[in-house]
Parts: C-alpha cells; structure tokens; sequence
C-alpha cells in the first residue's frame, strides 16, 4: 500500500512460534509471516476472533514478544529490546495501552506516582515546579479536569473509563511516536467507549501519533481506522482501507465477521433479521454451522479458513492461498479472487461479485 510517509514502525513477515512440548516437537503456530505498516498520524485496525494472534501481534511489535523469525523495524532501521538501555528507548518512541486498565495500574500508587515514574525515567524534567506542570498537563490531554481531583487518586477510586484514561496518560508521557491498543475499550461500559475513542482520535490528529487498534469489533472498527487487517488464525487475510474492508470485503472471513456484527449502517440488522449470508451459501444459514478456530498447535494445511469456509474448495486444503490485489489500496488472500467461475467444493458456483 502506497503512502506518502514512511511508516514509523513496520512488522516485516513476523513468525512467533510457542513451544508447547518439546519432548514432542509440539510448537503453537501464533503467528505466520504478518506484516504490517504503522504510519504518523494513521490508525490501523487489527481485527479477528478472539486467539487468533493480535495479542501477540502487539506485544511482538512492542518487543515484549521476540519473533521467532522476520523483524520489527523502527524508523526504518532494526528495532531491538535487549538490554536496560534498549529497552527504555524503545519504550521511548513506543507505547502500548492493555485491555484491563485496572490490572495494568498497580493498586497501591497514586495517580501521582504512577505518572512521574515514567517523565522521571524519560522526560527532562528540571525540578519540582516542572514535575507538577508536566503532570496537570498529562492528565488534561486525556480530559481528565481538574487535575488536582485525580492526581491523589488510588486505581480503585476512578472509574473504569477514569483508568483507562490514566492508562493513556501513562503511555503518553514519554511522548512516543506510536500507541498500541490492545482491545483498550473492551471492558468499559458501552457508553464510555466512544468518549475514549473520540479521545484517542483527537491525540492521534494532535500529536501526529501513528496507531495500531486492535478489536474483535470490525463494524465499530471502520469508524475509528483508517486501514483494517483482518486477522485468522496467526495470519492477516485482507487488508484494506476501512471503507473497502467494511464494505467491499473480499475474504469469507471478513464477511462471516461482518454478518456477525449488528452494524446499523447494514439494513437487514436494521429490519431485525439476516437477509442473507455469503453469495452461495444457504440464506438461513447459522453462524455456528462453521465450527470453531483450528488448533494452533496443528493448524489446517494450505488455507487455514477451509475447514470452516463455505466456499471452500479441494486445492483450499492442500494450496496456501495467494496475496491477491483487489484495488490499488486493498488485497486479500483468497483463491477465489483468481478463478471465480469455478465450483466450490460443496457443489456452489463462485461466480460473483465479493459484497457483502
């Protein structure tokens, strides 16, 4: 995909394998040759099921996770984690925010001491009066007025919104180039999670922050993110524009995840029912009809979607799907993108146009 800019952090064909049973060979297959840009000032949406590997994907990205092969580039150049002094420039020019704001803020420092650790360990700060102004100003970004209501607060006495928002102060106190959020609005009342989205738009136009969102929400993804990849079992499937994903998508497993998302902007959740599904799939089919996610520990041969794709076809089983471009800005890897026309193993004819 072609941007203006070059991207701040890149992930280039990242493998990350878990030995699971050495005795036995048995390795957990997270992650398998995922890449990734992250641009200034651009969102990109991760999104898929729940293990299917974006977690891990972040924490390789913010070098909490060494890739087992591939690498992580930063500013263009190799990124590296190893030793005291690496390791605090790394987190320097990257953050990442975690899912439960309540286990990520230890329960027994203020507010206060819970901001100064990190503008002490990386922030110039001159003297005391320099402190304070640097911490009122953290928490302002973040909406968090006033500042003296908060800054003698212990975790258990804010919100779980309130947290999360000195999560995001936390991280931005180092003044990084790029923020990872993992599933960041997950456990917050539904009626907080826009205001933490809205605020986590207003930083990144502000401070030119390249971001990473990762979400099993890809309807409440496309109004957020510039790009969406979408994540199966360790591997990114499509790519797009948010716009394209969302509306033009291209793999089976995007539009499952689409039919299984009550966005309102797609009519048939608005009449309170499903119209239909996939094009040569059976109308009242049952999302549960495609069973569960494959074991990592022994993943499906050549795609690891067939066993639950209702378009699948023989050679799906025994051939790797190729990278195919669907526009200039969005890909997918699918066979059925190459030759169309031709039937699907259950009996289906595939020629079609890839809407939802």
């Amino acid at each position: 995909m072609s941007d203006e800019q070059a991207p701040v952090l890149e992930a280039v064909d990242v493998t990350v394998h878990y030995p699971v049973h050495r005795a036995r060979g048995e390795i957990v297959h997270a992650l398998e040759n995922a890449s990734l840009r992250l641009h200034p000032g651009r969102t990109v949406a991760l999104v898929g099921e729940s293990g299917s590997g974006k977690s891990t994907f972040a924490r390789t990205l913010a070098l909490a996770q060494e890739p087992t092969s591939g690498r992580v580039l930063l500013g263009g150049e190799p990124a590296s984690a190893r030793g005291r002094r690496a390791r605090r420039a790394y987190a320097g020019r990257v953050q990442m925010v975690l899912q439960d704001p309540f286990g990520s803020l230890n329960p027994l420092h203020r507010v206060r001491y819970l901001l100064e650790r990190p503008l002490r360990l990386h922030g110039a700060v001159t003297d005391r009066e320099d402190l304070e102004r640097r911490l009122r100003a953290l928490l302002e970004r973040v909406r968090l007025t006033p500042p003296e209501r908060f800054l003698d607060a212990f975790p258990h006495e804010l919100s779980g919104g309130q947290r999360q928002r000195v999560a995001i102060a936390r991280a931005l106190a180092v003044e990084p180039e790029v923020l990872l959020g993992d599933e960041l609005v997950t456990m917050l009342d539904v009626s907080i999670r826009l205001e933490i989205l809205n605020l986590l738009a207003a930083l990144r136009d502000e401070e030119h922050l390249a971001m990473l969102y990762i979400t099993h929400d890809i309807a409440g993804a496309r109004y957020f993110a510039d790009e969406i990849a979408v994540m199966y079992a360790g591997e990114i499937v499509e790519y797009g524009t948010a716009e394209d994903v969302t509306q033009t998508p291209a793999h089976p497993y995007t539009r499952l995840l689409l039919d299984s998302t009550p966005d309102p902007d797609r009519m048939e959740f608005l009449a309170g029912r499903r119209t239909g599904g996939l094009d040569g799939m059976a109308p009242d089919a049952a999302e549960d009809d495609y069973g569960e996610p494959p074991d990592l520990v022994h993943p499906p041969t050549g795609c690891r979607f067939h066993p639950r794709c209702p378009l699948a076809r023989p050679s799906c089983s025994s051939e790797a799907p190729p990278r195919v471009d669907v526009t200039e800005r969005h890909w997918a890897a699918c066979v059925l993108l190459l030759d169309p026309d031709e039937d699907d193993a259950h009996g289906h004819t595939t020629t079609r146009e890839m809407t939802p």
